[in-house]
């Protein structure tokens, strides 16, 4: 099952915001309800989001051919689904993509939509074997790997970018467990990262975000592994608020932390991490949980959905089609895009 897809005519994609009680998919049929689905977290991940973007813009390619509107209010669209989340390139990569084939009709811009939705399905699997080489380079017989957030099937559209190279590891018969940040606070590891463990017969553990570090520092893993939502010019790394304290303890233990990501979240057009936009979401979301408050009446709360890992804190960063090892000082040269 793919975390998004295309209909024909519209979207289909699994609402993460009900796992791991419910399975359910949803149809996206107007620009406002890939909007939202993507602002909500029902459709998730950097690449995911990037894919849900694309295809949405061909769904306002779509609508407007059947109304008789023009290309500006495809290009109006395009900007609004652009603008559903910040941080994360990949979203901002994809519609523009897309966008760019508008002169030629609908039917181009759908075939470039679902174009991006492939390849993201062999960019994953790409991702997945070059992690496991390289970690399988770093260490010894089978490894405890420690993950946060969710860089599954679930982050992308079949395969995974970190959790990907777990599945490779896994099939490879080289794992022996998987720490799993809870990721607060909406558990994003704890719901969907261990969701997709526990379908994959992979033995793992969920711990709070607060023990990260300690699981670390007690050497329970050999190596951690996150994804990314953006990776700036010079190697600086967003990520999921949190991953940043895993940098620091993975370096002060002495073993690999590796981001895996698709070319496509490499953004040669921010110099480093200062210069990333990171999105404050709802105070709400931490104020309460499934409805009920966990906070007094009144309490605020900062929400950043993401923090910034320096460059000189990853040990290597790996794509579809290199290996760059920042902390090293190794310079972050960036690829063509399609």
């Amino acid at each position: 099952m793919r975390t998004v897809d295309w209909a024909g005519d519209h979207l289909v994609v699994i609402d993460q915001t009900a796992l791991p009680g419910e399975l359910r998919l949803i149809e996206l049929r107007t620009v406002d309800d890939v909007v939202d689905a993507i602002g909500r977290l029902a459709v998730r991940g950097a690449p995911a989001i990037g894919v849900a973007g694309g295809l949405g813009v061909a769904l306002a390619a779509v609508l407007a051919a059947r109304a008789g509107h023009g290309a500006d209010r495809v290009r109006a669209d395009a900007a609004r689904i652009r603008a559903a989340r910040p941080t994360a390139v990949n979203l901002g990569w994809a519609v523009d993509r897309v966008l760019a084939r508008i002169d030629d009709g609908p039917d181009a811009v759908v075939a470039e939509a679902v174009a991006v939705l492939e390849a993201d399905v062999a960019t994953c699997r790409a991702l997945g074997a070059r992690g496991a080489d390289l970690v399988q380079g770093m260490t010894h017989g089978p490894v405890a790997v420690q993950t946060h957030c969710n860089s599954g099937a679930l982050a992308c559209v079949e395969w995974g970018t970190a959790l990907g190279v777990v599945r490779a590891l896994h099939e490879r018969g080289a794992v022996r467990e998987v720490f799993v940040d809870e990721t607060r606070p909406l558990l994003q590891g704890a719901r969907l990262t261990a969701f997709e463990l526990d379908g994959l017969a992979i033995p793992y553990r969920i711990v709070v975000d607060g023990a990260g570090p300690t699981v670390i520092a007690r050497g329970l893993v050999d190596v951690v592994a996150v994804g990314a939502d953006r990776i700036a010019a010079n190697g600086d790394v967003a990520n999921k608020v949190g991953t940043y304290p895993l940098a620091l303890a993975a370096a002060r233990a002495g073993i690999p932390f590796i981001v895996v990501a698709p070319e496509s979240t490499v953004d040669r057009a921010t110099p480093d991490g200062a210069h990333i936009t990171v999105e404050e979401r709802d105070p709400v979301e931490v104020l309460t949980w499934a409805g009920v408050a966990t906070a007094p009446r009144g309490a605020s709360a900062f929400n950043p959905a993401f923090d910034i890992t320096p460059a000189d804190l990853v040990t290597a960063i790996v794509t579809e089609g290199r290996v760059i090892r920042p902390a090293s000082g190794e310079a972050v040269h960036i690829a063509g895009r399609d």
